[in-house]
């Protein structure tokens, strides 16, 4: 199934369901359609029903007051289920899964608004009645939500209670201001506080037109690769790509362990299975054979490669030879669709043996794997236009005169504030140890140790190479520290945002309260982390969003907008590095550039030269680019819908 074949109406949604019918005597009986369409419509009474198409069969369910429960606890991996009955008699229980998750959430919205919507001023058609109609059945498709559909505030409380963050358990139960949870122990609970989860609000309506071009491009079945300047956007629109395929077949990597955990996925090298992929080709493929490895590439149907700038020239070959091999299919990369993410001009690959490292662009199976190459040009991370133009200048590897001058001045900037210091980006990991350790170690406050619960202890190596806070986070009073996870967007509270710690609880976990450069001052509790580790199983961590911040490395800062940067380019040895550490910064006011030469600023001129074939191929085909631009009713969200 390809997103592209899904309907554009929010309350259509292509996917699996299991109908469970669940007797309070009888065994419960199940049904499992592997690929059905679920549609909200209304039927010849003007009652809400939900229709379920599969192969050689169709059935209505009447969607009936205080007999409708949602719970969306995994809308987000594209799950949900529908319970419809009295409480405790007979009753259907609707499991959808591998739904595009984006689209389930906007499918569980727009039925919770048209629900609360319908029982206003409406009265329960009897059963005489119904029984004895002659209207002809009728199922009519339920329009887009309008502003009609939202006049009172319990309406709005409904839209409200879809984008809380249900606990274990939860269902959302319509007509109700209370949220009834399951029985837990043999007890009745209840929520009333609602927590907004902003995800669930998400739309994709805050995409740019390059982003939706891409988006639009991919939607429609293109192996394709999406490249920019730092600050355009690619991490945020590839996590809306994500969102937007069914999660089965659909496999989220990265080339670090760190980009994956940032867009839920695993490495690249975890999902292939063939190890560090240095070993010759045949090896390679007898690794692909082992049966677990096996069947993750038989059931790959989409696979997303973030941070493509640091995956080797050969092994993107090996991965292409192994994925055709494997799956029995000489079409490019063994028939799966690719959608590639990264900045080439940014880290490049680690070179061994002081070899010139091999992109993926110069690899053999490139350009016949890779149907289209865009570029998003749009900065939203900075907005200092000066500032964005020197950056985009030190990107291409040339230094002016005036460039020199500018950073040079900020040697003299003081962008500390309210005891807040500039993070040092470093170009060695050893130097950003030895920096944090000296610095917590000099302050004479107590030192406060947080174990994380990891879900497997056996497996800390592995979820400590991909989470991005440590097993043991070590503070104390006075610590510079540094955001690894977004709290909440609204008020800055962002992964690299910068605080200081000026205190702990007196009781309890005695968790670190945080002074943040944006203003404010919060307890920082944990937080979880979760992703897949070997052969496919879930791991966990909880812990601090929180890490040291005197120091920090380039290649971790990756993705980060820092709000006050101290960069040494002394000791930098790779093309694109002086531009990944200058780049993290939100303005040149919050920058201080120390050592500064123009020399350290370069690029490979390998890469100068893709950039200028791409930006000529991408101008030739802007017509055919153009076809990709289609009417997106998804996007077009009637005004009023979330306000009034």
């Amino acid at each position: 199934m390809r997103p592209s074949e899904e309907s554009e109406l929010d309350g259509r949604i292509r996917c699996a369901v299991a109908v469970e019918h669940l007797g309070a005597a009888a065994a419960p009986t199940r049904r499992l359609l592997r690929d059905a369409w679920v549609t909200l419509g209304r039927n010849e009474f003007g009652e809400l029903v939900l229709q379920v198409t599969g192969p050689g069969r169709l059935q209505n369910f009447p969607l009936r007051r205080n007999e409708m429960r949602l719970f969306t606890r995994f809308v987000k991996d594209g799950k949900s289920s529908i319970r419809l009955g009295p409480v405790g008699s007979d009753c259907v229980q609707l499991l959808l899964s591998n739904c595009p998750p984006d689209r389930l959430r906007r499918f569980v919205q727009t039925l919770r608004i048209k629900f609360e919507a319908t029982q206003h001023g409406r009265r329960p058609v009897a059963e005489r009645t119904r029984l004895l109609s002659r209207l002809p059945r009728t199922f009519d498709t339920v329009s887009p939500v309008q502003a009609r559909d939202l006049p009172p505030a319990k309406a709005r409380e409904a839209l409200a209670s879809v984008t809380a963050t249900p606990t274990k358990g939860q269902a959302l139960r319509c007509g109700s201001r209370k949220r009834p949870l399951e029985p837990v122990d043999g007890r009745q609970m209840t929520e009333e506080k609602q927590v907004k989860k902003p995800w669930l609000m998400g739309s994709r309506a805050t995409l740019s037109p390059e982003q939706s071009r891409v988006l639009n491009a991919v939607l429609s079945g293109k192996n394709v690769f999406f490249t920019g300047s730092a600050g355009t956007g690619k991490s945020y629109l590839l996590k809306k790509i994500v969102v937007s395929f069914p999660p089965n077949g659909t496999y989220v990597t990265a080339s670090t362990g760190v980009a994956a955990c940032q867009i839920g996925g695993i490495t690249l090298h975890a999902f292939a299975g063939i190890g560090s992929g240095k070993a010759p080709l045949h090896q390679c493929l007898e690794l692909a054979q082992r049966l677990g490895v096996r069947q993750q590439w038989l059931n790959c149907r989409c696979l997303i490669i973030d941070e493509i700038s640091m995956v080797e020239g050969d092994l993107f070959d090996k991965l292409e030879a192994v994925a055709r091999d494997v799956r029995k299919c000489e079409d490019p990369f063994g028939g799966i669709q690719l959608i590639i993410c990264g900045d080439f001009l940014q880290l490049p690959p680690i070179a061994k043996d002081h070899k010139q490292p091999k992109f993926c662009f110069q690899a053999k199976s490139w350009r016949k794997c890779i149907h289209l190459n865009m570029e998003l040009t749009e900065v939203r991370r900075q907005t200092d236009k000066e500032f964005i133009s020197l950056l985009n200048t030190v990107r291409l590897g040339r230094c002016t005169e005036e460039i020199t001058r500018l950073l040079t001045q900020t040697v003299m900037q003081k962008v500390e504030r309210n005891g807040i210091l500039a993070t040092q980006l470093c170009t060695h990991k050893d130097d950003v140890e030895f920096t944090n350790t000296k610095h917590l170690q000099q302050l004479s406050g107590q030192l406060r140790s947080f174990k994380a619960v990891d879900s497997d202890p056996i497996l800390a190596k592995t979820l400590d190479a991909q989470c991005p806070v440590k097993s043991m986070i070590e503070l104390k009073e006075g610590a510079q520290v540094m955001l690894t996870k977004n709290l909440d967007v609204s008020q800055g509270l962002v992964n690299g945002a910068r605080g200081v710690v000026i205190g702990f609880e007196t009781e309890g976990k005695g968790l670190p309260k945080v002074r943040f450069l944006c203003g404010v001052t919060n307890i920082i509790g944990l937080e979880r982390w979760v992703f897949k580790g070997p052969a496919g199983i879930h791991l966990s961590r909880q812990q601090l969003p929180l890490k040291l911040a005197w120091a920090i490395s380039i290649h971790k800062s990756q993705g980060m907008s820092l709000d006050c940067a101290e960069v040494s380019l002394a000791r930098v040895f790779e093309s694109g590095q002086a531009y990944v550490a200058l780049s993290r910064a939100r303005s040149l006011a919050s920058l201080r550039v120390l050592d500064f030469e123009a020399k350290v600023v370069r690029a490979n001129p390998c890469v100068l030269q893709f950039y200028k074939e791409l930006k000529r191929d991408q101008f030739l085909n802007q017509a055919s680019l153009h076809s990709y631009i289609h009417a997106d009713k998804e996007n077009e969200i009637v005004k009023g819908t979330f306000t009034g």
